[in-house]
């Protein structure tokens, strides 16, 4: 092993990446079977790391996978993974629990023991130019799964969905897609929760239409309610996209990042906005301070 080599946890155990390795019958692997969450250490703190172990239980509760670690536990193993790796500052940590090694069929039943990862790194998703000038964005043909089905408030190992959508918006040479529920109404991006503000009054979707009860846009909400802003949470049409004074993403990954073109039509004056750039500020002291969070050190 290199010195310099991550280690990763799988099971209990620790593993330089190189070497790293799940079976391929892991029902992960075949079927998707099992969830994760993405979050992220900033100077030595993990951001609502209580929250995020929270939401993966809820998870694994929604489709009857046993985590067979506690939730101190599996907090205790975050840490350590960090700790272990001597990422202490701008880190990104992957959970991933899945149904475990089973046979080549469906039945878990099959799979006695879920299989769980973490694998402690750093992520860049969208870099300072992405945040000084914004993203564009298109609304995709492919639509959000409904509620009823593999619904996208179950963070699940199964991004096929967005990967469909992520591909689109590649092709379209744009930097991200934006899904619509069956209704057509503005779901969420890929990976992010979205928001618009007009006139100074900010309006991001129900979660209730199968977008991601995402960490990050809950904090944006008590950011944007702190700083007098009224928050909605109603249904958004394109139109209201196109109509939008200013737009923003959320999400552990993306953090909140302005989004300034939608399909070719500019949001605003094409430009950050004023709102946008504020609860950036606010949420980038927010990361850092050790009341919402849980220290490495």
């Amino acid at each position: 092993m290199k010195k310099e080599e991550l280690l990763i946890y799988i099971d209990g155990e620790y593993f330089p990446k190189s070497e790293a390795k799940i079976s391929v019958y892991n029902h992960g692997f075949l079927y998707g079977d099992g969830i994760f969450e993405g979050i992220r250490a900033y100077s030595g703190n993990v951001f609502k790391l209580r929250e995020h172990i929270d939401r993966l239980y809820s998870s694994a509760k929604a489709i009857m996978l046993d985590i067979p670690l506690t939730k101190d536990q599996m907090l205790n193993a975050v840490v350590e993974s960090l700790k272990k790796n001597g990422l202490y500052e701008d880190s990104y940590i992957r959970l991933v629990v899945s149904r475990g090694e089973g046979d080549l069929g469906l039945d878990p039943r099959k799979c006695p023991k879920p299989t769980v990862i973490i694998i402690t790194d750093e992520i860049k998703l969208h870099g300072r130019e992405a945040k000084e000038n914004g993203l564009t964005a298109i609304i995709t043909w492919v639509k959000r799964d409904p509620v009823d089905a593999t619904s996208h408030e179950i963070k699940s190992l199964n991004y096929l969905n967005s990967i469909l959508a992520k591909l689109e918006a590649n092709n379209a040479q744009v930097d991200e897609a934006i899904c619509l529920n069956k209704e057509g109404f503005v779901c969420e991006g890929v990976a992010e929760n979205i928001f618009i503000v007009s006139n100074d009054v900010v309006v991001t979707p129900p979660t209730s239409t199968g977008a991601l009860r995402g960490i990050t846009r809950q904090v944006a909400i008590e950011i944007a309610e702190a700083l007098g802003y009224v928050v909605v949470k109603k249904d958004i049409t394109p139109a209201d996209l196109f109509l939008a004074d200013e737009a923003f993403f959320t999400g552990t990954a993306a953090e909140i990042v302005p989004v300034v073109e939608i399909n070719k039509r500019k949001i605003g004056d094409g430009k950050p906005g004023s709102v946008t750039k504020r609860l950036m500020e606010k949420y980038h002291q927010l990361v850092k301070d050790p009341d919402h969070g849980v220290p490495v050190r």
